[in-house]
């Protein structure tokens, strides 16, 4: 591939740019990595995605594809140069795919104002998760110690689907990181940071044993460890970022 014909538009902070980083990386792909600012987006940008004018969004040979697992399932169909990301099997690649819609739709629905991934958000009201909001909004440890337990449930049922999926291995792609890995793996960073900035434990050992071991394998494939953000990094950006996001809001 001739260099620039493929570019990245993203947000080192922003789990659905992690998304096809990874896949790319399981490819072994080449590309330009654009950065986007948080608080203001490009001409590029806006002239790739005009209808959401939200990252990610790859453009191959001057061609764009957006939204983050669209942009996966492409990945995995137009290079063959690494192992297959979405499985091979129809009825898995449908598990895989409910399962990515219930972590975007019910679990970790993330959000930065100016590089959203989610549609229909309006100016100050953005949330981080809606799944784990109440967690930082929570007035109380009594109100806290609910939205932890909610988040957890959440959890407990990924935990039955990994177990349904993974068949026994490593990954919810079994001996190597599939579609489902990326699409639920990407959140694993901010996880830490809600960890960290609440006081609380997410994920486990005792309740999610083998999405415990997973997150630590995931974390540890060549294809995540370099594009997965560290923890302490990532809390100092979410700082500023809801600073700005708060003030907004308040102006």
């Amino acid at each position: 591939m001739a260099e620039n014909d493929l570019k990245l538009l993203g947000a080192w902070p922003s789990p659905y740019v992690m998304r096809p980083r990874i896949a790319l990386n399981i490819k072994s792909v080449d590309y330009d990595f654009l950065e986007e600012q948080f608080g203001t987006k490009s001409d590029l940008l806006l002239k790739s995605n005009p209808i959401y004018k939200k990252i990610p969004v790859l453009i191959h040979d001057g061609k764009p594809i957006c939204e983050s697992l669209i942009i996966v399932e492409y990945i995995d169909e137009n290079w063959n140069s690494g192992p297959s990301i979405l499985p091979s099997d129809p009825y898995d690649r449908a598990i895989a795919r409910f399962w990515a819609t219930y972590i975007d739709d019910k679990l970790f629905n993330f959000c930065l104002y100016g590089v959203t991934e989610r549609k229909n958000v309006k100016r100050g009201k953005e949330k981080w998760f809606p799944a784990l909001r109440g967690i930082a909004a929570a007035q109380g440890e009594d109100a806290k110690k609910a939205a932890t337990e909610s988040v957890i449930e959440g959890l407990v049922l990924l935990e039955d689907a990994f177990k349904n999926c993974s068949k026994g291995e490593k990954f919810f792609g079994r001996d190597k990181i599939g579609y489902l890995d990326i699409a639920l793996g990407c959140f694993l960073g901010w996880t830490r940071v809600t960890e960290k900035l609440n006081n609380i434990k997410l994920l486990d050992e005792s309740k999610t044993p083998g999405l415990y071991k997973w997150a630590a394998d995931f974390c540890a494939d060549s294809a995540v460890k370099d594009v997965m953000p560290e923890t302490d990094k990532l809390a100092a950006a979410a700082k500023v970022i809801l600073a700005k996001i708060r003030a907004q809001a308040s102006s």
